[in-house]
């Protein structure tokens, strides 16, 4: 159903770009040009465990197409008292990335990113211990931005191609994971992630 509604989504925001062409100039970029753009997710409920994050990012175009800029996440979690032993955990990350815009239809943009960044983590333990994790992060995502304004976009990362999770706890052995997805078109509107960019 979810991805029923998303397609049909989709589709809409498709026609209605086209019957705006005449009307709203396209969104252009250029050398110099900069954004800011991120998103915000929220979890709470009685069934659920609490959830905040937010994955700012602000980049840089170095010509019409190839972009860079700096990214930070953070999340808290406050998990429910269900027998597993945890309490609460805090993560922060940072990192860099390159962004190719390789598709431009009127005011869409598709493009392909890949970062690299720094996670450290913390988890406490409803016993009162903790434990403290550093990790390295890479991803190769896909994404497309709408232009609604020259300036105002809505972002819709919807495939992660690759993603790598190196993590170091203090206590316990190091783990890696190693995700590449090519078969994109069973997921791609599975879990699209949404977000806001200003680029000026």
């Amino acid at each position: 159903m979810k991805k029923k509604f998303l397609l049909l989504v989709t589709v809409f925001a498709i026609n209605f770009a086209n019957a705006q062409e005449t009307t709203m100039p396209k969104a252009t970029f250029s050398k110099g040009d900069m954004w800011i753009e991120g998103g915000i997710s929220v979890t709470t409920g009685d069934s659920s465990n609490d959830y905040f994050a937010v994955t700012p990012k602000v980049g840089f175009f170095l010509d019409q197409k190839w972009a860079v800029g700096a990214d930070i996440n953070y999340s808290s979690v406050s998990y429910l008292s269900n027998g597993n032993g945890y309490d609460k955990s805090n993560s922060f990350g940072i990192g860099g990335f390159a962004r190719y815009y390789f598709l431009s239809l009127g005011n869409f943009k598709a493009y392909g990113e890949a970062g690299l960044g720094y996670n450290h983590s913390k988890m406490d333990y409803v016993s009162g211990t903790s434990n403290v994790s550093n990790g390295i992060k890479a991803n190769i995502d896909l994404g497309i931005n709408y232009f609604f304004t020259p300036k105002w976009a809505a972002t819709f990362t919807l495939a992660e191609v690759l993603s790598y999770n190196n993590v170091s706890p203090e206590d316990g052995d190091s783990t890696s994971d190693l995700v590449i997805n090519v078969n994109l078109f069973n997921n791609i509107f599975a879990q699209p992630k949404f977000g806001l960019l200003y680029k000026w």
